[in-house]
């Protein structure tokens, strides 16, 4: 067994427990066992041995919900906004080649350890474009090596706001009304049964790849309506893959429920008989007790976001009360964290950190369940449970190589829990090695399956190129004060917060 190779570390987070000088051994793309250094070094002396006691090694995270942008927003000029303000906004986007913006994101998960993605993209056009557009996406995943369930959707509705498109063109003084019309496209060209039948072919393409899945990803209930949302999860179900879209992120998502269904948007859904093990929201920001407890009677996962949730004012979520009551929650970043750098070690330590109540006796999630959100919660909510998010034999050999050098200077104790020490102090800079299915696929910081450098150079001598879309971005500043109004007018009902922070007495 001369293909066996020993990954060292001085510590190894199972995910399950904590190794002191320990390793693993793997065989091609899995994990052969765990065990202590001095057993397995004397079990495989001739293996070849990677890492040392300078490095901690762990699963590779799961990013349960992101969108691959490359060059981020606030390098393009987008301030953060409110969600349906920001969205706006992103009208002002320029464009970058797919395939290019994928492989910068991939770049950057990598280098935070992060081995899996659920990525999340929007498509449009006709069927070849959309084809395309996905094949460029899929084509960067196989050429990074990472890991990936790409989920594409297209809107169908509520181009401009949730459900009342023509209410709001109404609103609009008809010069501007125009202008938009002309410079928005308010139809889809491409079919819902084209976009079944496209995400179908993929799905059967790549059901046998080891790092590549293709899910069925409507934006949200409110952009697809629902009978096309009870034909998408009825497809997913005849071919065994998985369904996410976004709900609940902003307090006018929330709003739609009462206002357009008569009932929370949870509850419609479960009406819709849409919810279940294979079924994922993204956000969940404004998720009731009720909703709570159908998610997790129906087994629909929920990834929380809580970088994104912030800088677009959309809210904190309820994550204490997730966990209490069993709901499978991953952890994401969205492509829209706080310091816009995809750190996945920050994301964690947000998460860690945000959910403490301020009250004795109340709860707040430790570090374990943290990184088991970042990991064996993303693994469940991918249906992927039994093969990836833990270094257990069996499992798919992605493991990843933190060196500890920088997190331990000056002295550490010598019974610190390894767990709390990386989640405190570790970022995307102290990620040395990665490697998904036994590969290697990040050394030395940088990814292997291509040349970063030139990627970057690449991206930024296309958007030198274009012309900056002065236009649009008009078009959106005078937009913005009728988007606002038009919410404004919203009812909202009294709301009762999980937490209390603060007081104004």
């Amino acid at each position: 067994m001369t293909d066996i190779r020993l990954i060292r570390g001085r510590w190894v987070l199972t995910g399950e427990s904590v190794l002191t000088d320990a390793a693993i051994a793997i065989q091609a793309d899995k994990i052969l066992s765990v065990g202590t250094w001095d057993a397995l070094s004397a079990q495989y002396p001739q293996a070849e041995v990677l890492g040392s006691e300078r490095f901690a090694l762990m699963p590779g995270l799961v990013n349960a919900h992101h969108h691959s942008n490359g060059v981020p927003n606030s390098l393009q000029g987008i301030d953060d906004d409110f969600l349906e303000l920001w969205l706006l906004a992103n009208l002002g986007l320029r464009n970058q080649d797919t395939q290019l913006k994928t492989l910068l994101s991939i770049a950057q998960l990598l280098q935070s350890g992060v081995t899996t993605v659920v990525d999340v993209s929007r498509i449009s056009g006709d069927a070849e474009a959309c084809f395309d557009d996905l094949a460029a996406r899929l084509k960067a995943y196989e050429q990074a090596g990472m890991r990936v369930a790409l989920n594409p959707g297209a809107n169908y509705q509520s181009y401009l706001v949730h459900e009342e498109d023509q209410a709001f063109l109404a609103t609009l003084p008809s010069g501007l009304r125009q202008q938009l019309t002309e410079l928005v496209p308010m139809t889809q060209t491409l079919a819902p049964a084209d976009y079944l039948a496209l995400i179908t072919d993929l799905v059967k393409r790549y059901q046998a790849h080891s790092h590549i899945d293709v899910w069925f990803g409507p934006p949200g209930p409110q952009w697809v309506g629902d009978a096309l949302l009870v034909h998408i999860v009825e497809a997913a179900e005849r071919l065994g893959t998985q369904v996410q879209t976004h709900a609940l992120e902003s307090l006018p998502e929330k709003l739609i429920g009462p206002r357009f269904y008569g009932q929370s948007l949870i509850a419609h859904l479960k009406e819709l008989g849409v919810l279940s093990p294979r079924f994922s929201i993204a956000h969940g920001t404004w998720l009731t007790e009720a909703d709570i407890e159908i998610m997790a009677a129906t087994g629909a996962a929920v990834s929380h976001n809580p970088s994104s949730n912030l800088r677009l004012r959309a809210g904190i979520a309820p994550l204490n009360a997730m966990l209490a009551a069993g709901v499978t929650v991953g952890l994401g970043m969205d492509g829209n964290t706080l310091g816009d750098d995809e750190d996945m070690f920050a994301e964690m330590r947000l998460a860690a950190r945000l959910h403490r109540q301020p009250q004795l006796g109340h709860p707040a999630p430790s570090y374990r369940d943290i990184f088991a959100m970042a990991t064996t919660g993303g693994a469940k909510l991918m249906g992927q449970a039994d093969r990836i998010g833990k270094l257990a034999p069996g499992y798919q050999a992605d493991v990843v190589l933190v060196n500890c050098d920088r997190l331990t200077w000056p002295w550490v104790a010598p019974d610190v829990d390894p767990l709390s020490l990386l989640l405190t102090r570790a970022k995307a800079m102290d990620v040395d090695t990665v490697l998904v299915g036994g590969k290697v696929v990040l050394r030395s910081g940088l990814p292997t399956g291509f040349d970063l450098q030139a990627v970057g150079e690449a991206i930024a001598a296309e958007l030198e190129a274009q012309s900056a879309p002065h236009q649009r971005r008009a078009l959106v500043t005078e937009l913005k004060p009728y988007l606002a109004n038009w919410y404004s007018r919203w009812e909202i009902p009294p709301l009762t917060p999980y937490m209390a922070f603060n007081s104004r007495t």
